[in-house]
């Protein structure tokens, strides 16, 4: 019997990638979206027809946080997040057959900066400010309410490394001869940063904030995995277990593209340049150290468990099948 697959959120590059993989395997994958998909937000009715008796739903919905943190953001960042979990909740309770397996998209983001011990699902500590807010009110929206058929999974993702990813912007600063690492410092903390959350205090010296990645070919391959075992449910972070830091991210990216110089960026250089591109110095200097407890318990095994291997997958294809990798996995 053919998969029936819904995927909500389809147009990021994730939400791409599982749709052109499951299809491939010849799967049934209906979307979900505001534009160009099978069922749009808002309608109820269209979202049950697809819904009922699915196999899997999977919600990537939100906009992405690589943005300035304006007022007008914010609040699209939570609203584009929770409504749209709360959309499909309310769907799936009107549901016959319910789907058997709803997968939530939620970010290692919500625990704190860690530059001192790896935060997992048992021992993490969940953190303050705007980030780990709309990360909880995500996490809560999903969890609300009674689904006795269909079991809920949040997917604790660490920075997804892939084709089109976050990845982009450093390939680009490092092609440029600005690959060296982003240096936190301090800067002046303006009150209405302060009050929204979103000013980012300096923790972390020397490029060392930890960077937390999973390949997107391990998402792919978590959520299969999740499919096989009905014990798993509750959250669960979706992150290599072999978390690296900036400067080793920044200095691994030079070497597969062989650029052999990389200008360091300092936190003032940083505040100024992601003004003008309206985005946030946090994206790139919160420390992010996040480690796959359950999955590792539990069997899992990653097909990218090495910064260099999976990064030399990803910018230099044609090497992907050669007997010896052009970086080797660092130690």
């Amino acid at each position: 019997m053919t998969d029936r697959i819904v995927i909500a959120g389809a147009s990021g590059f994730l939400g791409r990638y599982l749709v052109e993989r499951y299809r491939a395997r010849g799967a049934t994958v209906s979307t979900i979206g505001r534009r160009s998909a099978d069922a749009t937000w808002g309608d109820t009715a269209a979202l049950i027809g697809l819904l009922d008796g699915a196999d899997l739903v999977v919600n990537l919905a939100g906009r992405s946080v690589n943005c300035r943190y304006t007022p007008e953001n914010r609040a699209e960042i939570l609203r584009s997040r929770v409504e749209t979990t709360r959309e499909l909740r309310t769907a799936i309770a009107e549901c016959a057959a319910p789907p058997a397996l709803w997968l939530n998209s939620s970010t290692a983001t919500i625990y704190r900066h860690a530059d001192d011990r790896a935060m997992t699902e048992r021992s993490g500590e969940i953190g303050t400010g705007f980030s780990v807010g709309i990360a909880r009110a995500w996490e809560t929206e999903f969890f609300a309410g009674d689904l006795p058929g269909t079991r809920r999974v949040a997917l604790r993702m660490a920075i997804v490394l892939g084709d089109g990813s976050a990845l982009s912007p450093l390939v680009m600063l490092a092609r440029v001869g600005l690959g060296g690492p982003q240096l936190d410092g301090h800067w002046f903390a303006g009150r209405r940063r302060r009050a929204a959350g979103t000013f980012h205090e300096f923790h972390t010296r020397g490029g060392r904030q930890k960077f937390s990645w999973v390949h997107i070919d391990d998402v792919l391959g978590v959520i299969d995995f999740v499919r096989t075992r009905p014990d798993i449910d509750g959250v669960l972070n979706v992150s290599s277990p072999n978390p690296s830091d900036n400067r080793t991210v920044m200095t691994t990216i030079r070497r597969i593209l062989g650029v052999p110089i990389g200008l360091p960026a300092f936190r003032w250089m940083l505040e100024l340049g992601m003004a003008v591109f309206r985005t946030e110095p946090e994206l790139v200097l919160k420390s992010r150290w996040v480690l796959p407890e359950r999955l590792t318990e539990l069997g899992y095994r990653f097909s990218h468990p090495h910064l260099g291997e999976a990064l030399t997958t990803i910018l230099r294809p044609s090497a992907r099948h050669s007997s010896r990798p052009a970086v080797e996995p660092e130690k």
